[in-house]
């Protein structure tokens, strides 16, 4: 038997966790599932949790480790995160217990990313050390650790989001239609689609687009809430939707839609634009402007656009050819269909259970 532990499921997450169930049996245990999906602004998914009683001090939890301890469970699956207390005393006690150990990395933190690539962390390092092995997200972040830990043991997931394969198998479709019913009459849109819970998302540069663009050439379409979303209202060529949940709706929105802008915080929300066949614009990580860990997956020139500042943003939209953008869109999707399914998220992860019992 397999214990996994989350601090929460949230909608994009679901399906993983529903599809491994099938395939390898589990019990979830989430330590913060109602409160984190309230504060971050997330929809809960549908996938059966024990509630794990927890407590937190700043950025340190402490979870009951005693559900764990249970000599049916053969392997446990826990985070890759130095400020869990209990996690250090499960590791340490790993020999007495005969478990095998997962350690699930959820991203290199966000705001350490740039130094943690030429640095890894030693506590992680340690955790590391004492497990069985370790799931990351992305190719990239493994690479960085097995840099750092040569024969570490370990497998990247390939992070995706749930329905990504319904996504693709949709047919494109009639956008003029579309721009007909929503009314918009730009020439060339671009669409945002996340949420607004992160300064390091730098809506400032969005904005400055907004403002810098000619309402004839360039819309823009806004997915997303929370406390940091700006008025919008005073943009003539801004169409804010909100946060929509509804796939055909947001089947309808990316279809209008040219190119997939986020100036920072890029994460999840490239694998969905690129399902969409949507090329992602996005600026060059940095102290300045940070990125989540699957911004890796955008390759600029091949299924989307890294700019080094507005300038150089405002320039190569200007110079961006309709048959250019439709040569990224069709790459963006290539990209999803070999690397990003969910079908492979779910494989790489029970291969790796699967040869804890070997």
């Amino acid at each position: 038997m397999i214990a996994i532990l989350q601090p929460l499921v949230p909608h994009y997450r679901e399906h993983f966790f529903n599809r491994l169930n099938e395939q390898a049996p589990f019990d979830l245990y989430c330590y913060d599932q109602a409160d984190a999906i309230k504060q971050q602004n997330l929809s809960a998914g549908n996938t059966a949790v024990k509630q794990l009683p927890a407590w937190s001090i700043g950025p340190f939890v402490l979870y009951n480790p005693l559900r764990f301890f249970n000599k049916d469970y053969k392997v446990l699956v826990l985070m890759l995160n130095f400020a869990h207390l209990s996690t250090w005393m499960i590791l340490l006690l790993k020999p007495l217990l005969k478990q095998k150990v997962i350690l699930w990395g959820h991203g290199i933190s966000v705001k350490r990313y740039v130094q943690e690539e030429q640095r890894p962390s030693r506590l992680l390092k340690w955790m590391i050390q004492l497990a069985d092995a370790t799931w990351f997200y992305t190719p990239k972040e493994m690479a960085l650790w097995q840099q750092e830990m040569p024969g570490l043991k370990a497998v990247a997931l390939n992070n995706t989001i749930s329905e990504v394969e319904k996504i693709m198998q949709r047919e494109a479709p009639d956008k003029a239609a579309l721009r007909e019913k929503y009314n918009i009459r730009s020439k060339r849109i671009l669409i945002y689609c996340a949420r607004f819970n992160e300064t390091g998302r730098r809506i400032d540069l969005l904005e400055k687009l907004m403002q810098e663009t000619d309402p004839e050439q360039y819309g823009f379409i806004i997915i997303g809430a929370g406390k940091y979303k700006p008025d919008f209202s005073s943009y003539p060529h801004v169409h804010d939707f909100g946060a929509v949940y509804d796939p055909i709706i947001k089947q309808e929105l990316f279809g209008i839609a040219d190119l997939y802008f986020q100036p920072g915080w890029v994460g999840l929300s490239a694998v969905e634009a690129m399902a969409y066949g949507k090329p992602v614009c996005t600026f060059k990580r940095s102290e300045e402007v940070l990125q989540c860990v699957e911004y890796s997956y955008v390759r600029d020139g091949y299924n989307g656009l890294i700019f080094d500042s507005m300038d150089e943003c405002l320039y190569v939209l200007d110079q961006l050819s309709d048959e250019e953008i439709t040569r990224l869109g069709q790459h963006a999707k290539q990209f999803v269909g070999e690397n990003l399914t969910m079908t492979a998220m779910v494989d790489n992860a029970f291969h790796s259970l699967d040869s804890m019992n070997k």
